[in-house]
């Protein structure tokens, strides 16, 4: 398998990762370490809150003991990016998935942080193998393996930032449950609609009831899906239409196809007008 093969296989997220290592300037220590992560010499990997922590198997009969950590986020910068999180759906929606949203990072960018390290000294290894270099080739296999690790789970990632999986949803959720409360809340159930309607001008801006379908805020692209209609139409549902029978007309089934052929023609002219509307084609 080629490297672009292997590339276009792993998750952009993943790729990331891999990237700052391979720009690392020893290149011959990065082939020891890639072969090191291939032929199985990361003999576990294990996290321990926000620190990696591994054994590799190197020249010496005792493996060495590998760690590996980023900085941790506060808290208080957590709770920014949750936040910043909960504002839009689509993140929860595909971090529950199992995926990474292509611009996650705007939502750590946006609160003065960065979800990935700039270079490698934002990442904090240490062996117990003789080389002093960092990374020596045992941190650099695990580096490898790591990004493995973040094609079958993202939350791996920001686990190195200081939050777990369960914490993340956990956190998103009672967020979200607190927004949907406080809107439950403008209006109490137990308001009666007398007296709604005894107070007409302090609750009009709430209910809105003629625009109630209304809805002018820009859609996330990424939630809207537009297609041409399918081959089976609502006249298709219908059927033929049945045609009044008279004596001088003793040919109503052949009108009746007619009319259908017509309506048919009249039914895709417009659906294309609509689909090419909807994607903005031709003004």
């Amino acid at each position: 398998m080629t490297n672009d093969t292997l590339q276009a296989s792993r998750e952009w997220w993943s790729q990331r990762w891999l990237d700052l290592l391979d720009s690392y300037r020893f290149k011959k220590r990065l082939e020891r370490a890639r072969n090191y992560s291939r032929q199985g010499n990361v003999l576990n990997i294990e996290f321990k809150l926000a620190k990696v922590l591994a054994r590799v198997q190197g020249s010496e009969p005792e493996p060495y003991q590998v760690s590996l950590s980023l900085d941790a986020f506060s808290d208080e910068e957590w709770g920014y990016v949750i936040e910043t999180m909960s504002q839009k759906s689509i993140f929860a929606a595909k971090l529950l998935a199992g995926e990474m949203p292509q611009n996650i990072e705007d939502v750590f960018t946006s609160n003065g942080l960065s979800l990935f390290p700039f270079t490698l000294g934002d990442v904090h290894g240490k062996c117990s193998c003789p080389d002093k270099a960092v990374p020596c080739k045992h941190i650099g296999a695990v580096y490898y393996q790591l990004g493995d690790r973040f094609s079958e789970d993202p939350f791996v990632l920001f686990q190195l930032r200081g939050r777990t999986r369960d914490q993340i949803i956990s956190d998103l959720r009672k967020l979200r449950s607190s927004k949907n409360q406080e809107q439950t809340e403008i209006i109490p159930l137990e308001t009666e609609t007398s007296e709604i309607q005894q107070k007409p001008t302090e609750y009009q801006d709430l209910l809105k009831l003629n625009n109630f379908w209304q809805y002018n805020e820009p859609l996330e692209s990424s939630l809207v899906v537009i297609s041409p209609s399918v081959s089976e139409t609502v006249l298709d549902t219908l059927g033929t239409i049945p045609l009044a029978k008279d004596q001088e007309n003793v040919a109503a089934s052949s009108t009746g196809d007619l009319m259908m052929n017509y309506l048919q023609t009249i039914y895709k002219d417009v659906s294309q007008k609509a689909f090419l509307a909807a994607m903005n084609v031709g003004g």
